[in-house]
C-alpha cells in the first residue's frame, strides 16, 4: 500500500479535514467521465460525487478536479467513496470550458509549481507562452518555463534571450530527450509539494514525466510529418514522485481559452509604461501621449508583445478600462460568491462594529 503522504498531502489539509470528523480525507488523483480515482490513508479507491453535492453545485469549476483534497464517505459494500466536500483550494489552474459559455474548467488544483513546457522546434510561440504565464500567475502557483528538445534548435541563445524578455524573472529549464533531467527538477519536486506540467501536444511532456517517474507510465508518440504533436494524454492524472511530493500530467492543449489571468504580472513592463500615458483611458493605439506607442517607436518594446497584451486584455473583458476599473472588476470577481464587493465590504463593516461595540 502506498503512503498517503507521498501524494503531496500537507498539514494544512489534514487540519481542515478535522472540520468533518465523520468523513475521510482523500486526494483526487485521476478524473474520468462521471467518476474519479482518489488516494486515501487506506489506499486507492474509486469515487463519485454525492447527489447532494451535484444538486447544490452549479459552476463547473466547483466540481472536484485532479489535485483537489476532498472529504468522502465510504461504501464498504462496493468500495466506492462518495465525495461530499471539496476542501479550500490554495491554487487553481483554469481554462475556458469547451462547449460551455461563460464557464471555467479546472485543469488542476492545489499546485505549488506549474511547469510550462514548450519545445524549441515549430511549437515555439512567444504569444502562447505569454498566455500560459498570465494564467499561471493568476492561478496562485509559481510558473517555471521548460524548454524541451533544445538539441533541435540552431540558435538556442536567441531563443533564451526572447524567453527571458517575457518571463518576468520566472525560472527557465532546458532539456533534451536523451539527457538526465532529475537534478534540474529536484529543487521543485519535494515532499509536501505538488507540481503540474502543461503545454501543447508533442512538446515532450509525457517523455519528461516518465523520466522523472523512473518508469514508462505515460504513452508517448513521435511527431507526425507536419511536426505537430499528437494527443497522447487524454486526461489529468496525479502521480507520487520518486523525488518527493506529487506530479500532475495534463492533456496537450494547443489553444488555452482565458477565463482568468494576471496580465498585470505577466506584462508588468507594459503595465508600468501605461501609467505614464497622457490619458487614463488610453487604448495604446492612436492616442497622442501614449507611453507604450512611444516605447515602440524608440525600439524599447516589440509590436508583437503589445498586440498580444491588447488581445489578452480584450479577451478578459478589460479593454477600454483603466487600471482602477480593472482592479475593481477583479475584486468583484473575487467576491462574487458573497454578492459582490459592496456586500463583502458591508459584511466586514458589520463584523467590525460587533467586535468594537
Amino acid at each position: 500500500m502506498e503512503d498517503f503522504d507521498n501524494y503531496g498531502v500537507t498539514e494544512r489539509y489534514r487540519n481542515e479535514a478535522t472540520l468533518y470528523p465523520e468523513l475521510q480525507l482523500a486526494r483526487v488523483i485521476a478524473q474520468f467521465q462521471g467518476s474519479y480515482k482518489v488516494m486515501t490513508e487506506s489506499g486507492e479507491k474509486r469515487a463519485q460525487i454525492s447527489g447532494k453535492f451535484r444538486h447544490e453545485t452549479t459552476e463547473l469549476a466547483k466540481f472536484p478536479a485532479v489535485g483537489d483534497y476532498v472529504m468522502i464517505t465510504e461504501n464498504n459494500s462496493n468500495d466506492v467513496g462518495m465525495i461530499q466536500h471539496v476542501l479550500t483550494r490554495k491554487s487553481v489552474f483554469l481554462r475556458s470550458a469547451v462547449g460551455v459559455r461563460n464557464q471555467a474548467q479546472v485543469v488542476a488544483a492545489n499546485i505549488d509549481t506549474l511547469f510550462i513546457c514548450m519545445s524549441v522546434n515549430s511549437n515555439y510561440n512567444l504569444n502562447r507562452l505569454e498566455r500560459y504565464l498570465a494564467i499561471a500567475w493568476d492561478s496562485g502557483a509559481v510558473p517555471v518555463i521548460v524548454l524541451t528538445k533544445i538539441d533541435l534548435c540552431s540558435d538556442l541563445a536567441q531563443i533564451l534571450l526572447e524567453v527571458e524578455t517575457v518571463s518576468n524573472f520566472s525560472d527557465i529549464i532546458t532539456t533534451t530527450i536523451e539527457e538526465e533531467n532529475l537534478s534540474k527538477f529536484a529543487p521543485y519536486i519535494k515532499h509536501g509539494k505538488t507540481v503540474a506540467f502543461i503545454g501543447s501536444s508533442g512538446v515532450g511532456k509525457s517523455t519528461l514525466i516518465n523520466q522523472l517517474l523512473g518508469e514508462d507510465r505515460l504513452t508517448t508518440q513521435n511527431l507526425g510529418r507536419d511536426d505537430k504533436g499528437k494527443h497522447t494524454t487524454t486526461g489529468r492524472e496525479l502521480f507520487a514522485a520518486p523525488l518527493g511530493g506529487a506530479m500532475i500530467d495534463t492533456p496537450g492543449m494547443r489553444e488555452l481559452g482565458l477565463q482568468q489571468a494576471d496580465i498585470e504580472k505577466s506584462f508588468e513592463d507594459i503595465e508600468e509604461l501605461a501609467k505614464h500615458c497622457r490619458f487614463s483611458d488610453c487604448t495604446h493605439t492612436t492616442e497622442p501621449g501614449c507611453a507604450i506607442q512611444q516605447a515602440m517607436t524608440n525600439g524599447l518594446l516589440e509590436q508583437r508583445r503589445v498586440n498580444n497584451y491588447l488581445k489578452l486584455k480584450n479577451e478578459l473583458g478589460y479593454e477600454g478600462l483603466n487600471s482602477k476599473q480593472i482592479e475593481h472588476q477583479k475584486l468583484e470577481r473575487m467576491f462574487k460568491e458573497v454578492g459582490g464587493m459592496k456586500k463583502a465590504k458591508k459584511f466586514v463593516a458589520e463584523k467590525r462594529h460587533v467586535k468594537y461595540k
